[in-house]
């Protein structure tokens, strides 16, 4: 069976269940939830960012507005 057929089983199964099975299967999966739910960087990950801050305080590094963000994702506007 695909991802999708057991992932579509779930849902389908999911809507109907009672509220015990529900809970005991957020039970088991709980942490995992939580754990993709929280976003956290690496330490080497920290100093980059702590680095580049400190090179875009100084005008050391190109910066670019909202907007030229914005254009540049859009193919309005070459780096």
């Amino acid at each position: 069976m695909t991802s999708t057929a057991i992932r579509q089983r779930l849902i389908t199964y999911l809507s109907d269940a009672e509220d015990n099975k529900i809970k005991a299967i957020y039970t088991l999966l709980e942490r995992e939830i939580e754990d993709k739910q929280s976003f956290s960087l690496s330490e080497e990950h920290l100093e980059i960012l702590d680095r580049e801050k400190e090179l875009h305080l100084k005008g050391e590094t190109k910066s670019y507005t909202k907007q030229d963000s914005l254009d540049i994702i859009k193919g309005l506007k070459k780096l």
